[in-house]
C-alpha cells in the first residue's frame, strides 16, 4: 500500500511538471508565431484562432515562402490520385503522402470554420447540394481544405486581411446559386 502511494505521488510529480513544461512550451510558440507577419494574416479569418494559427505556422512555416498554393495542397497530401490500372479506372482518393499532422490540423480547424465563417458555409452547402456532382460531406470538406491553404497563401503574399464579402462576391459558384 505504502509503495502504491509513493508511485501514485511520483505520477502527480511528473504530470503536474509536464503541465508546466507544456505551459511554457505553448506560450514561447505563440511568442514566436506573433513575430511572423503571416499571423496576423491568418488571424483575420472569422474562426481561426491563436492555437490555430501557432499550429499551422509550426507545421507550414511562412506561407509567402510557398511560390504557389498547389505546393501547399501537395505538403498536406490533399492532392487526388486515381487507381487505375489497364482498363480499369478506380475512384480518385487523397494521397495521404504529404504531412499527416497538417491535414488533421486542416480538418480540425475546416468543422468549425464551416459553423462561423459564412463564406465557407456558403461554399460547402453549395458543394453538398449543387444538381451536377453534389460532392459527399467529406469530400466538400476536403475540397474546403484546399481552398483555405490556397485563401491563406493569398493573405500572406499579398499582406491583405480576410474579406468574407469580397471572397463570396469572388466565387462565380455561389453567384450563380443565389
Amino acid at each position: 500500500l505504502e509503495m502504491a502511494r509513493f508511485e501514485m505521488n511520483t505520477l502527480i510529480t511528473q504530470f503536474k511538471s509536464l503541465s508546466n513544461q507544456l505551459e511554457i512550451l505553448s506560450a514561447r510558440l505563440t511568442e514566436l508565431a506573433e513575430q511572423m507577419t503571416d499571423y496576423e494574416y491568418i488571424l483575420s479569418m472569422d474562426g481561426l484562432g491563436e492555437n490555430t494559427a501557432v499550429d499551422l505556422l509550426s507545421e507550414i512555416g511562412s506561407l509567402s515562402r510557398y511560390e504557389h498554393p498547389r505546393q501547399l495542397i501537395k505538403l498536406a497530401g490533399l492532392t487526388l490520385r486515381e487507381n487505375s490500372s489497364g482498363q480499369h479506372k478506380g475512384q480518385k482518393k487523397i494521397s495521404k503522402r504529404g504531412r499527416r499532422k497538417l491535414r488533421a490540423i486542416l480538418f480540425r480547424v475546416i468543422l468549425p470554420l464551416i459553423q462561423h465563417n459564412a463564406a465557407f458555409k456558403a461554399l460547402y452547402h453549395y458543394y453538398t447540394t449543387r444538381t451536377v456532382n453534389p460532392l459527399k460531406k467529406k469530400e466538400a470538406m476536403v475540397v474546403l481544405c484546399g481552398k483555405l491553404l490556397k485563401i491563406l497563401h493569398a493573405l500572406c503574399t499579398k499582406r491583405v486581411h480576410f474579406n468574407e464579402n469580397l471572397m463570396i462576391a469572388d466565387l462565380h459558384c455561389l453567384q450563380e446559386a443565389a
